[in-house]
């Protein structure tokens, strides 16, 4: 795509829906194509396994890792509501569809607020290129690509077998849709703070709001959101207690990779040492000492 093109927001929010489009049929096929006989964990493995190449061989060619930015929250939107309209209706897998639908529209909202165009990449995808060299191609489809899709997929996974097994619904699940709901909750209010914040960067960093005693609230949310799924699951099937995989895997991806890559870019600015004896990395609630 020629650099004008590239620099139109219109056409670069236009080539992104049609990749998407494109990566969606051809998970959806590859799913309708494998037995009946292969477990549903294993075609939707397959199928998201596909959909992910398609989308990383359109961000190869377009020359931006970010065109998989918006995989994370719209794929399982796209799986839900996929499982709970061909698997048929349940009481037990409406409020899970309602969870992520309301996540992911909201997460999404935001890639779409925060997007300006395909010149513009992730700083921590660019940074990775600049570190890998020869070796980005590699980095960019398992590190970029490949592990954040695994563990979105085990994310949604306790949704597919919800949507497919039906289990009996149990009045304390709702305890867990409510724990996903006050993560979106945590998420948007910590996002438009952020936004406002860096309209002004009045001060070097964010200490107002959910941010005044946490560096990462935005991030608290996530984890939030997919240990009430999991919850959730775990709360209708005990015996399925290994679908918690996804909710694992998603805060151990923020605890081991996210949260430290953004401590490190911070930690280039003057005073990050005091900001940090300050502030906890998740909770947003006062540090119990004083800092000296």
């Amino acid at each position: 795509m020629r650099k004008p093109l590239r620099e139109s927001r219109a056409v670069s929010f236009a080539a992104i829906f049609l990749i998407y489009i494109l990566a969606a049929a051809a998970g959806f096929t590859v799913y309708y194509f494998l037995p009946d006989t292969v477990h549903f964990a294993i075609k939707l493995f397959v199928a998201d396994f596909v959909a992910t190449v398609v989308t990383f061989f359109f961000s190869v060619i377009l020359k931006n890792s970010s065109v998989y930015d918006p995989y994370w929250s719209v794929q399982p939107i796209v799986i839900a509501a996929a499982y709970f309209i061909f698997s048929g209706y349940s009481v037990s897998g409406l409020f899970p569809l309602i969870a992520v639908s309301v996540w992911g529209v909201r997460l999404t909202a935001n890639w779409v607020y925060t997007f300006k165009n395909l010149t513009c990449q992730d700083w921590r995808y660019s940074l990775l290129e600049e570190r890998s060299g020869k070796w980005y191609p590699v980095i960019n489809f398992v590190g970029i690509h490949l592990i954040p899709t695994v563990v979105v997929y085990a994310c949604v996974l306790p949704i597919a077998f919800i949507m497919t097994e039906k289990p009996t619904f149990g009045g304390l699940s709702l305890i867990f849709f409510a724990v996903s709901l006050f993560a979106v909750l945590l998420q948007l209010i910590s996002d438009i703070e952020m936004h406002a914040y860096r309209k002004e960067k009045a001060t070097p960093f964010m200490e107002t709001g959910l941010w005044k005693y946490s560096r990462h609230p935005n991030y608290l949310g996530e984890i939030l959101m997919w240990w009430g799924i999991g919850l959730y699951c775990f709360s209708l099937a005990t015996d399925k207690w290994y679908y918690l995989i996804g909710a694992v895997l998603n805060t151990l991806l923020f605890l081991t990779v996210s949260i430290p890559m953004a401590d490190k870019r911070q930690a280039q600015k003057e005073g990050f040492d005091e900001y940090k004896k300050r502030t906890r990395v998740l909770l947003p609630v006062p540090k119990r000492t004083p800092v000296e």
